[in-house]
Protein backbone atom coordinates (compact mmCIF):
# COMPACT_ATOMS: atom_id res chain seq x y z
CA UNK A 1 0.00 0.00 0.00
CA UNK A 2 1.11 3.46 -1.00
CA UNK A 3 0.03 6.77 1.11
CA UNK A 4 -1.55 8.74 -0.14
CA UNK A 5 -3.63 10.38 3.06
CA UNK A 6 -0.88 12.59 3.60
CA UNK A 7 -0.73 14.19 0.37
CA UNK A 8 -3.71 16.25 1.76
CA UNK A 9 -2.68 17.76 4.63
CA UNK A 10 -3.68 21.07 5.43
CA UNK A 11 -2.43 21.40 9.32
CA UNK A 12 0.49 23.24 9.75
CA UNK A 13 3.86 22.10 9.91
CA UNK A 14 5.53 21.56 13.59
CA UNK A 15 8.70 22.52 14.89
CA UNK A 16 9.63 20.58 17.76
CA UNK A 17 12.18 21.85 20.31
CA UNK A 18 14.21 18.42 21.62
CA UNK A 19 15.27 17.96 25.38
CA UNK A 20 17.05 15.10 25.56
CA UNK A 21 17.90 13.93 28.83
CA UNK A 22 21.25 12.60 30.40
CA UNK A 23 21.90 12.04 33.94
CA UNK A 24 19.08 14.73 34.40
CA UNK A 25 20.69 17.16 31.90
CA UNK A 26 19.39 18.35 29.09
CA UNK A 27 22.12 17.35 26.21
CA UNK A 28 23.23 16.63 22.71
CA UNK A 29 24.69 13.48 21.62
CA UNK A 30 27.20 13.38 17.80
CA UNK A 31 25.48 10.70 16.11
CA UNK A 32 23.89 9.02 18.94
CA UNK A 33 27.43 8.42 21.19
CA UNK A 34 26.61 8.94 24.55
CA UNK A 35 30.47 9.69 25.16
CA UNK A 36 29.80 12.79 22.93
CA UNK A 37 27.35 14.90 25.09
CA UNK A 38 27.34 18.20 25.10
CA UNK A 39 25.76 19.90 28.35
CA UNK A 40 23.44 22.75 27.18
CA UNK A 41 21.01 22.99 30.05
CA UNK A 42 21.41 21.12 34.02
CA UNK A 43 17.58 22.39 34.87
CA UNK A 44 15.38 20.88 32.06
CA UNK A 45 12.28 22.23 33.24
CA UNK A 46 13.31 25.76 32.94
CA UNK A 47 14.57 24.40 29.77
CA UNK A 48 11.36 23.14 28.60
CA UNK A 49 9.24 26.58 29.87
CA UNK A 50 12.06 28.74 27.96
CA UNK A 51 10.47 26.58 24.82
CA UNK A 52 6.55 26.97 25.70
CA UNK A 53 7.58 31.09 26.22
CA UNK A 54 9.21 31.36 23.00
CA UNK A 55 5.73 30.16 21.11
CA UNK A 56 6.37 26.14 20.51
CA UNK A 57 3.54 24.69 20.43
CA UNK A 58 4.81 20.92 21.22
CA UNK A 59 8.19 19.70 23.00
CA UNK A 60 9.81 16.44 22.15
CA UNK A 61 11.47 14.85 24.90
CA UNK A 62 14.21 11.79 24.85
CA UNK A 63 15.33 9.32 27.81
CA UNK A 64 18.70 8.77 26.90
CA UNK A 65 19.58 6.69 29.64
CA UNK A 66 16.33 4.82 29.35
CA UNK A 67 16.87 4.24 25.54
CA UNK A 68 20.25 2.75 26.62
CA UNK A 69 18.80 0.48 30.21
CA UNK A 70 15.12 -0.64 28.45
CA UNK A 71 13.20 1.42 31.27
CA UNK A 72 12.44 5.16 32.54
CA UNK A 73 15.92 6.38 33.97
CA UNK A 74 14.84 10.30 34.29
CA UNK A 75 11.82 10.12 35.15
CA UNK A 76 12.00 12.70 37.78
CA UNK A 77 13.23 15.06 34.84
CA UNK A 78 10.17 14.37 32.74
CA UNK A 79 7.66 15.37 35.38
CA UNK A 80 9.56 17.95 36.72
CA UNK A 81 9.24 19.36 32.51
CA UNK A 82 5.36 18.28 33.03
CA UNK A 83 5.01 20.54 35.39
CA UNK A 84 6.60 23.18 33.96
CA UNK A 85 4.13 23.78 30.52
CA UNK A 86 0.93 23.39 29.49
CA UNK A 87 2.09 22.67 25.85
CA UNK A 88 1.49 19.11 24.75
CA UNK A 89 4.96 16.71 24.77
CA UNK A 90 5.70 13.49 23.41
CA UNK A 91 8.43 10.86 24.76
CA UNK A 92 10.52 8.71 24.22
CA UNK A 93 13.19 6.39 25.39
CA UNK A 94 12.86 3.15 27.32
CA UNK A 95 9.17 2.78 26.88
CA UNK A 96 8.86 -1.20 26.45
CA UNK A 97 6.00 -1.90 28.11
CA UNK A 98 2.23 -1.14 28.06
CA UNK A 99 2.21 -0.07 31.94
CA UNK A 100 4.88 2.00 31.43
CA UNK A 101 3.05 3.86 28.64
CA UNK A 102 -0.04 4.07 30.90
CA UNK A 103 1.92 5.74 33.51
CA UNK A 104 3.38 8.09 30.99
CA UNK A 105 0.31 9.10 29.42
CA UNK A 106 -1.21 9.28 33.19
CA UNK A 107 1.07 11.82 34.32
CA UNK A 108 0.32 14.11 31.10
CA UNK A 109 2.57 12.77 28.19
CA UNK A 110 0.39 13.37 25.14
CA UNK A 111 2.24 10.39 23.08
CA UNK A 112 4.53 8.13 23.80
CA UNK A 113 7.53 7.01 20.93
CA UNK A 114 8.14 3.16 20.89
CA UNK A 115 11.46 2.37 19.28
CA UNK A 116 13.21 -0.59 20.17
CA UNK A 117 9.97 -2.51 21.01
CA UNK A 118 8.80 -1.95 17.79
CA UNK A 119 11.28 -3.80 16.14
CA UNK A 120 11.82 -6.66 19.25
CA UNK A 121 7.86 -6.84 19.54
CA UNK A 122 5.92 -5.44 17.01
CA UNK A 123 2.57 -6.90 18.40
CA UNK A 124 3.10 -4.35 21.20
CA UNK A 125 2.86 -1.76 19.10
CA UNK A 126 -0.44 -2.85 18.06
CA UNK A 127 -1.69 -3.13 21.37
CA UNK A 128 -0.76 -0.30 22.52
CA UNK A 129 -2.37 1.70 19.72
CA UNK A 130 -5.78 -0.24 20.07
CA UNK A 131 -5.34 0.46 23.98
CA UNK A 132 -4.20 3.97 23.44
CA UNK A 133 -5.36 5.27 20.40
CA UNK A 134 -3.80 8.25 18.84
CA UNK A 135 -1.32 8.29 21.53
CA UNK A 136 1.34 5.96 20.33
CA UNK A 137 4.29 6.89 17.80
CA UNK A 138 7.03 4.69 16.52
CA UNK A 139 10.43 6.08 16.38
CA UNK A 140 12.71 4.37 13.26
CA UNK A 141 16.33 5.86 14.00
CA UNK A 142 18.61 4.42 10.80
CA UNK A 143 22.34 4.13 10.13
CA UNK A 144 22.96 4.15 6.13
CA UNK A 145 18.96 2.94 5.67
CA UNK A 146 19.03 0.29 8.54
CA UNK A 147 16.90 0.16 12.17
CA UNK A 148 18.82 1.18 14.82
CA UNK A 149 17.78 0.26 17.80
CA UNK A 150 18.94 -0.25 21.68
CA UNK A 151 20.01 3.62 21.96
CA UNK A 152 21.62 3.25 18.56
CA UNK A 153 23.91 0.33 19.55
CA UNK A 154 22.61 -2.35 17.81
CA UNK A 155 22.07 -2.11 13.91
CA UNK A 156 19.22 -4.58 12.70
CA UNK A 157 18.74 -5.65 9.02
CA UNK A 158 15.55 -4.47 8.55
CA UNK A 159 15.13 -0.85 6.64
CA UNK A 160 13.25 1.82 7.68
CA UNK A 161 10.43 1.41 4.73
CA UNK A 162 9.82 -2.23 5.91
CA UNK A 163 9.43 -1.51 9.45
CA UNK A 164 7.14 1.30 8.82
CA UNK A 165 4.86 -0.57 6.70
CA UNK A 166 4.49 -3.38 9.49
CA UNK A 167 2.22 -0.74 11.40
CA UNK A 168 0.65 0.51 8.57
CA UNK A 169 -3.35 0.87 9.75
CA UNK A 170 -2.78 -0.42 13.35
CA UNK A 171 -3.58 3.13 14.75
CA UNK A 172 0.27 4.80 15.29
CA UNK A 173 -0.39 8.38 15.31
CA UNK A 174 2.71 9.60 13.80
CA UNK A 175 6.31 7.84 12.60
CA UNK A 176 9.68 9.77 14.25
CA UNK A 177 12.19 9.33 11.58
CA UNK A 178 16.05 9.68 12.44
CA UNK A 179 18.99 9.72 10.21
CA UNK A 180 21.68 9.00 12.88
CA UNK A 181 24.50 9.57 10.88
CA UNK A 182 23.36 13.57 10.56
CA UNK A 183 22.12 13.59 14.19
CA UNK A 184 24.06 16.57 16.21
CA UNK A 185 26.17 17.47 13.18
CA UNK A 186 24.40 20.01 11.89
CA UNK A 187 24.21 18.71 8.73
CA UNK A 188 20.76 19.41 7.70
CA UNK A 189 17.66 17.33 7.41
CA UNK A 190 17.98 14.03 5.53
CA UNK A 191 14.68 14.73 3.80
CA UNK A 192 15.59 12.66 0.83
CA UNK A 193 15.21 9.28 2.79
CA UNK A 194 12.16 10.85 4.75
CA UNK A 195 9.77 11.61 1.93
CA UNK A 196 10.66 8.45 0.60
CA UNK A 197 9.63 7.00 4.00
CA UNK A 198 6.16 9.22 3.99
CA UNK A 199 5.19 8.10 0.96
CA UNK A 200 5.80 4.63 1.19
CA UNK A 201 3.18 4.73 4.25
CA UNK A 202 -0.14 6.80 5.17
CA UNK A 203 1.55 7.61 9.09
CA UNK A 204 1.87 11.22 9.20
CA UNK A 205 6.43 10.62 9.66
CA UNK A 206 8.29 13.73 11.85
CA UNK A 207 11.92 14.54 10.44
CA UNK A 208 14.24 14.11 12.70
CA UNK A 209 18.57 14.49 12.34
CA UNK A 210 20.90 17.38 11.23
CA UNK A 211 18.29 20.14 11.44
CA UNK A 212 20.97 23.19 11.15
CA UNK A 213 19.67 26.60 10.14
CA UNK A 214 16.23 28.68 8.81
CA UNK A 215 17.19 26.89 5.60
CA UNK A 216 15.87 23.82 6.87
CA UNK A 217 12.61 25.48 7.92
CA UNK A 218 11.70 27.02 4.33
CA UNK A 219 13.08 23.59 2.99
CA UNK A 220 10.26 22.28 5.16
CA UNK A 221 7.50 24.73 3.57
CA UNK A 222 8.12 23.82 0.08
CA UNK A 223 5.57 22.12 -1.38
CA UNK A 224 6.93 18.62 -1.93
CA UNK A 225 7.54 18.18 2.04
CA UNK A 226 3.83 19.53 3.01
CA UNK A 227 3.14 15.62 3.61
CA UNK A 228 5.03 15.99 6.32
CA UNK A 229 3.53 16.65 10.20
CA UNK A 230 6.90 18.51 11.11
CA UNK A 231 10.63 18.44 12.00
CA UNK A 232 12.77 17.93 15.13
CA UNK A 233 15.32 20.66 15.84
CA UNK A 234 17.89 20.39 19.10
CA UNK A 235 21.76 21.46 18.75
CA UNK A 236 20.53 24.29 16.22
CA UNK A 237 18.44 25.72 19.14
CA UNK A 238 20.84 25.42 22.13
CA UNK A 239 23.68 27.19 20.06
CA UNK A 240 21.66 29.72 18.36
CA UNK A 241 22.00 29.07 15.18
CA UNK A 242 18.26 29.03 14.42
CA UNK A 243 16.66 32.30 15.62
CA UNK A 244 12.95 31.27 17.04
CA UNK A 245 11.19 33.96 16.29
CA UNK A 246 12.54 33.53 12.28
CA UNK A 247 11.53 29.89 12.22
CA UNK A 248 8.05 30.29 13.54
CA UNK A 249 7.33 33.00 11.16
CA UNK A 250 8.21 30.82 8.59
CA UNK A 251 6.10 28.22 9.68
CA UNK A 252 2.94 30.25 9.52
CA UNK A 253 3.92 31.96 6.95
CA UNK A 254 4.35 35.62 8.63
CA UNK A 255 6.65 38.00 6.64
CA UNK A 256 9.93 37.63 8.53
Amino acid sequence: MTASLNHGKTRPMILFPAIDLKDGQCVRLRQGEMDAATVFNDDPAQQAASFAADGFSWLHIVDLNGAFEGRPVNAAAVEAILDAISIPAQLGGGIRNLQTIEVWLDKGIRRVILGTVAVRDPDLVREACRVFPGRVAVGIDARQGKVAIEGWAEVSTLTAIDLARRFEDVGVAAIVYTDIDRDGVLRGLNLEATIELARAVSIPVIASGGFASIDDVKQLMQPEYAMLEGAIAGRALYDGRLDVGQALRVLTGEPT
